[in-house]
């Protein structure tokens, strides 16, 4: 395992609006504009961790039409979620 690699991945995860913005991708592919309404936060600050996650390899972005549609990319993303909502 390379822990330098992992700890970065954790850390790209490690802010709340990112978590918040993964959650959501979760359910299904969901373009920046009903993304930022569904968390009720400006378009600028959801596109700059839009892009945080994009960049480090968490999620996809593809076009439909005009819109740009993301989904999560990295599959470890919802067993570190669903860890997080465990009860200890």
């Amino acid at each position: 395992m390379d822990y330098n690699k992992e700890a970065t991945f954790l850390k790209v995860l490690g802010h709340p609006i990112r978590l918040r913005i993964v959650e959501l991708l979760l359910s299904s592919d969901i373009c920046v504009k009903n993304i930022w309404s569904c968390l009720n936060l400006p378009q600028a600050k959801v596109s700059q961790h839009l892009g945080i996650l994009k960049d480090r390899g968490v999620l996809n972005a593809h076009r439909k039409g005009s819109l740009v549609l993301y989904s999560v990319a990295d599959k470890r993303v919802k067993g570190i979620l669903k860890a997080l909502k465990e009860e200890n």
